[in-house]
């Protein structure tokens, strides 16, 4: 195996750097630490350099609910004092119910590697969701399936997942074999970014520790699923950012027990492309392709082109979307933003 040097490691360019964050630098800004936020707790932030892990210093002015994972920052070299937060290429957060603002899932992201199991757990209706949630936040959405090795045949499964989107990767594997860093390299090079969601379980934290290469003593707890029910066990209590040996970095995430829709359209429209391009096509503009006459997607579902529970879920996120996105209402230039579902 070759050996790779810690310089090599946190070298800026395989921790994500690129011409994109370049062109924020101001010319006094030079001198200045470039550093990537590794972890994000209530009262400390740490991050990764070129000269390894550091915890960072914040100014009065700064808290830590203003960081995400995966963040690029300035900072004083020395003192580790951040001076300012650089512009994200993405951003993936969670909108949760009862809170003011979205939680703060990832930031400059390339590639949300969307892990699932071969087994009871695959929930097509689930990885919609989170299929639309990386729609929005432009990553690039594939699906991992786990605990290929525990099958006669992963392709069943593999064949359930790849029709939920167009151009959708799917990839079975053993998370615990080193071939699954193999199998995952194409999104894994360096300079490139991936994050890690899905259910608690499913072998998220086993993919991490091969895609990263953990020691034993460093590596990631891990847990499985029930027998029983196969749900899973809680093992990664928090979000953290990782540099993958020979390039590129990895962001594990707690498993997700709820995805609401939020402010979702973007991602819901790219979801469901084939529904959204009949729909020019039927009799009324405002056709909510259930009764109508002369519907297009009706017409496609009754010819066996369009699966009916594609439609049914399709309906289901469409109406939550709405129903969880703020509006703006009021006049020009004093608008106020509204819930629905909320009384004012």
């Amino acid at each position: 195996m070759t050996q790779i040097s810690d310089q090599d490691l946190f070298s800026a360019a395989a921790l994500g750097w690129s011409a994109f964050f370049d062109d924020q630098l101001g010319a006094e800004e030079a001198g200045l630490d470039r550093m990537r936020i590794a972890t994000v707790h209530r009262a400390r932030l740490t991050a990764v350099s070129s000269a390894g892990p550091v915890r960072l210093t914040l100014p009065p002015q700064l808290s830590t609910g203003d960081f995400a994972v995966g963040d690029w920052v300035l900072a004083e070299p020395g003192t580790a004092l951040v001076v300012r937060r650089l512009d994200r290429k993405t951003l993936l957060q969670r909108h949760t119910e009862g809170a003011r603002f979205p939680q703060l899932i990832a930031a400059n992201v390339d590639t949300l590697f969307i892990v699932t199991s071969c087994n009871d757990d695959l929930n097509p209706a689930r990885l919609e969701r989170y299929l639309a949630f990386a729609n929005e936040a432009g990553a690039t959405p594939v699906i991992v399936l786990t605990k290929a090795d525990q099958v006669a045949d992963p392709e069943p499964y593999r064949e359930q997942v790849i029709g939920l989107q167009r151009g959708l990767a799917a990839v079975a594997l053993n998370a615990k074999s080193p071939d699954a860093a193999d199998m995952l390299a194409p999104w894994c090079a360096e300079g490139q970014t991936v994050a890690l969601v899905g259910s608690s379980g499913v072998g998220k934290s086993s993919l991490l520790n091969t895609l990263a290469a953990k020691a034993p003593d460093e590596a990631q707890l891990t847990g499985s699923i029930r027998e029983s029910d196969a749900k899973g066990r809680h093992t990664t209590t928090a979000r953290s950012l990782h540099p993958i040996v020979g390039g590129g970095c990895v962001i594990d995430t707690p498993g997700m027990r709820t995805l609401h829709i939020s402010d979702t359209a973007f991602g819901l429209d790219q979801l469901f492309a084939e529904i959204i391009e009949l729909a020019p096509q039927c009799r009324f503009r405002d056709c909510t392709h259930a009764h109508e006459p002369g519907c297009a997607v009706q017409a496609a579902v009754a010819k066996g082109a369009l699966d009916p529970e594609r439609l049914v879920r399709w309906r289901k996120l469409l109406e939550e979307n709405r129903a969880n996105t703020p509006v703006q209402t009021g006049p020009r230039g004093n608008k106020t933003t509204k819930t629905p579902g909320k009384r004012w």
